[in-house]
């Protein structure tokens, strides 16, 4: 399983976030800047990641950016999810999914619900504020 490029700039943007959590709001160009992601990608990122419930947006003077939860109530599965949508390895899991040539036949279908249940317990193990704390020696 890979990530996309838009999931990982969603988990390094909700990093810099984090660390500002308890401290001051952050701009999404704030966001930018510190984390080298484009200011478009950071604005649809914030967009996306403000409908999962994950950000706070507040517009105007003392506005800016926060987490909308704890940074330990928040999980790596929770910012994949709010960009990629549902974890699964394959497309014959989900509803409304039918497009395999084998999906009469498939002896392995039925158990891949069990392989994503996996995924996805793993990555909602690892919580942001594991992700967003600097290695020793890494200057913010």
């Amino acid at each position: 399983m890979r990530l996309s490029s838009m999931a990982d700039y969603a988990v390094v943007t909700m990093c810099a976030a984090a660390r500002h959590c308890g401290f001051s709001r952050v701009s999404a160009a704030g966001l930018a800047e510190e984390t080298g992601v484009p200011l478009p990608t950071v604005q649809k990122l914030v967009s996306a990641l403000t409908r999962a419930g994950l950000l706070r947006a507040m517009r105007g003077a003392g506005g800016g950016i926060q987490l909308a939860r704890p940074a330990a109530a928040i999980s790596l599965a929770d910012i994949v999810e709010a960009i990629e949508g549902p974890i699964a390895l394959t497309a014959c899991v989900e509803t409304g999914k039918h497009d395999c040539a084998l999906e009469g036949s498939c002896g392995v279908r039925p158990h891949w619900g069990v392989v994503n249940r996996a995924m996805r317990s793993a990555l909602e193990d690892v919580k942001l504020s594991q992700l967003a704390r600097l290695p020793e020696g890494v200057a913010a």
